[in-house]
């Protein structure tokens, strides 16, 4: 796992790859809250609060990770390393948590240069220093958690596919669906008192409750299995093709 590892690292921060990704997740996610007219402007709504970027993150999130994930089993498959992998001696496992894990530590360089964003609504406040620490640490852990949750969904739709576009797009409609879907399908109240527990299956409220302040284990537990689900999922996948 750890040469895997090792070579999916390079082969982001070796080029222009991993840069890219942090300076555009950090240039939309400054340019909505600094700098549009919209309702997360941070200088709309007048408060020292990071509540809009938790709130933004995750739809810049659910385009970048499939982005980044879309290559890492489909693109092997493409060029046909991926048979020269099966003859190393890896385990299919290791092959997915290597390839998995370097995005994860993509994820959080990409993560990192938005604390500036707790420096600035710091010196903004009045008086200065007024903002709720516990709410951006909890919304932290939540976007940390629902990354890695993204990135596990990005990995299993690469496996799914051949096709990097195609992985692109697959990985998108699941990330959205399982972000918003059940939570939007939930609003028009087609099932009555099942409609909480739709609710319950996707991402959005357990997402939610980080942004609030609230840490809760059920909802840390709650992405680590649907993260391993889909790894798992991916394991399967790519063991069927090495059969």
């Amino acid at each position: 796992m750890f040469s895997i590892f090792k070579k999916e690292l390079w082969a982001y921060f070796g080029t222009l790859g991993a840069y890219v990704v942090s300076a555009s997740f950090l240039l939309i996610s400054s340019l909505f809250l600094w700098f549009f007219d919209n309702e997360f402007n941070v200088f709309n709504i007048g408060l020292a609060t990071l509540n809009n970027f938790f709130i933004l993150a995750p739809w810049i999130l659910m385009f970048l990770l499939p982005a980044l994930t879309m290559k890492s089993i489909a693109e092997e498959q493409q060029n046909g390393t991926l048979i020269w992998l099966f003859s190393q001696p890896l385990s299919v496992s290791s092959i997915v948590l290597g390839k998995y894990w370097a995005i994860l530590i993509l994820v959080l360089f990409s993560l990192l240069p938005t604390f500036t964003y707790v420096y600035t609504i710091y010196r903004l406040s009045i008086p200065e220093g007024n903002i709720d620490l516990g709410i951006i640490v909890s919304g932290y852990i939540g976007l940390l958690f629902l990354s890695m949750t993204f990135a596990s969904i990005g990995i299993f739709s690469s496996s799914l596919v051949k096709n990097q576009i195609l992985a692109f797009v697959t990985g998108v409609v699941f990330c959205f669906f399982c972000f918003y879907g059940f939570e939007n399908l939930a609003s028009y109240n087609l099932l009555g008192n099942w409609d909480y527990t739709l609710q319950k299956i996707g991402f959005f409220q357990h997402y939610t409750s980080f942004t609030k302040g609230i840490v809760d284990t059920r909802d840390i537990g709650y992405f680590i299995i649907v993260m391993v689900v889909f790894i798992l999922l991916s394991i399967r996948l790519i063991n069927s093709k090495k059969s």
